[in-house]
Order: structure tokens, then C-alpha cells, then sequence
């Protein structure tokens, strides 16, 4: 399948693939929260953004976003893209000007799941 969609994308953006990782570590080198995505042809996709429940609203949050946003831009992607849950984070997306573009009804019966994207 990857050769096949890989036909299909300007030369530009073949084989653009690379993980992004960055932690949030405390002063013993514990792993607190970070982000986990990966730039893929011409975005920058977030899989998981999480901060420890004694850590959030300290703003580590959203300096791992800021910081995601200017590694996407310094690879050149067009958008970044992420889901979260109704119980988890879409205020703090669209607090950062993520807009949603999808949504899916009746997650785990009582959820709504939510897309999201960031024109860089």
C-alpha cells in the first residue's frame, strides 16, 4: 500500500516520515508528560499530548503545542492534525486555534470524537 500511495504525491514529499518526541521531565529525570506524532509528507500529526494530572495548567502543555507547531514549520508542513476525545482536551485545542473539521458520535455509547487541524 505504501507504494502505491507514495505514487501518488509530488516527488517533494516521498519518503517524508519522521517521528516527533518531546518529554516534559522533572528535575530527577522522570518522564512527566510530552508529545508523541510524526511528520508525514506534508503535516505534522499528534497522536498523544499528555501532562501529569499534578503538572496541568502549568502551561507545560502548551509549550510541548508550541513547540510541535515550530517543528512543523521549520519541516515545512502545511497543518497539524490531531483527535482527543469530549472528556479530554478539545477545549484546550480550540484555545490554541485548532478548528474541528470531524466528529464521531456515540464513542463508548456517551462520547463524541473529535477532529481537529491547524493551518500552519
Amino acid at each position: 500500500m505504501y507504494e502505491y500511495n507514495v505514487k501518488h504525491f509530488p516527488e517533494d514529499l516521498r519518503g517524508r516520515y519522521e517521528e516527533t518526541q518531546l518529554y516534559v521531565k522533572d528535575r530527577d529525570d522522570h518522564v512527566r508528560g510530552g508529545l508523541l506524532g510524526e511528520i508525514c509528507w506534508n503535516w505534522l500529526e499528534i497522536h498523544t499530548l499528555m501532562i501529569d494530572e499534578k503538572l496541568r495548567g502549568s502551561g507545560h502543555g502548551s509549550k510541548l503545542l508550541m513547540e510541535a507547531e515550530r517543528i512543523a514549520r521549520e519541516k515545512v508542513c502545511d497543518f497539524i492534525k490531531v483527535d482527543t476525545l469530549s472528556f479530554q482536551a478539545l477545549g484546550f485545542y480550540k484555545k490554541h486555534g485548532y478548528v474541528e473539521f470531524g466528529v464521531l458520535d456515540h464513542i463508548g455509547r456517551d462520547f463524541t470524537h473529535h477532529y481537529l487541524k491547524k493551518d500552519l
